[in-house]
């Protein structure tokens, strides 16, 4: 009995370790989505130094939330679009005109900014309606609260791994976690006022490069926007708690209220 038993260990442990190869070099970014299946999503091309991308979503018919380090001299915002490098017929491409960032902004400190597309509005009202590839995504009632254990999903279009960039969305699902999780990884402190830790480091999923400003959905709403985490993409990551930044982002724009573009 003891020779057959080792014989079959020895032919299933190629497999095994194929499987464990296989699963170490997965996608970070989970599985690509199917096409306008979350019309909320906005691509933004950067332009700094040389150029970055950036995710975002569509909160009001001109105004775009992401994150507040996703800034450069300019920026286009892409609405309904599933693959930025083809010219599909539901795509809006608009040149953003105001960036309105939270007045108490530092480097990764309250990282939340409204992207103003008064042209965006315009193209909408002449179409009368939003369509099926671009939609409003809902934000949280004040209070409203994710806990840890919960499931959420998380879409963009960053890297897939280190070396591996895509043109179209992705999406995770990640899990909330306990707060201590965040505190004991990034020595520059952790804010669980204002910042919610998202992702179990046992598993080998995460958001990366290029997904920041991108939304955490909860729940059919969005309760996070991604903001930073580990370099080579290990969870946890740290996103900010759009319930703690409502009062400002209701304020902000009923201060920019709807209008045509100059």
């Amino acid at each position: 009995m003891q020779p057959l038993l080792l014989l079959l260990a020895f032919l299933l442990a190629p497999k095994a370790q194929a499987a464990e190869i296989f699963l170490a070099v997965k996608i970070i970014g989970g599985h690509e989505v199917k096409p306008h299946s979350r019309p909320y999503m906005a691509f933004l091309r950067i332009r700094i130094s040389d150029r970055k991308r950036c995710g975002g979503f569509l909160v009001r018919e001109d105004f775009v939330l992401t994150a507040a380090h996703c800034w450069g001299r300019s920026i286009t915002v892409i609405l309904g679009a599933h693959n930025i490098s083809k010219h599909e017929r539901t795509q809006e491409v608009i040149p953003m005109k105001t960036a309105i960032s939270h007045p108490n902004y530092h480097p990764k400190v309250n990282d939340i900014v409204l992207l103003q597309t008064p042209v965006l509005y315009l193209q909408l009202q002449r179409k009368a309606m939003l369509t099926a590839a671009m939609s409003l995504l809902r934000l949280p009632k004040r209070g409203e609260q994710v806990k840890p254990g919960m499931v959420c999903r998380v879409a963009g279009g960053g890297r897939l791994d280190l070396s591996t960039s895509t043109d179209t969305l992705h999406e995770v699902e990640l899990e909330i976690q306990q707060d201590e999780q965040c505190i004991s990884c990034y020595r520059r402190g952790y804010n669980g006022t204002t910042e919610i830790c998202v992702g179990d480091p046992e598993m080998n999923q995460s958001t990366f490069k290029g997904d920041s400003g991108g939304p955490l959905m909860c729940v059919h709403m969005a309760q996070g926007i991604v903001s930073f985490g580990n370099k080579y993409g290990k969870t946890p990551h740290i996103e900010m708690k759009i319930s703690s930044f409502l009062p400002w982002i209701e304020r902000t724009m009923r201060r920019f209220q709807l209008q045509r573009p100059d």
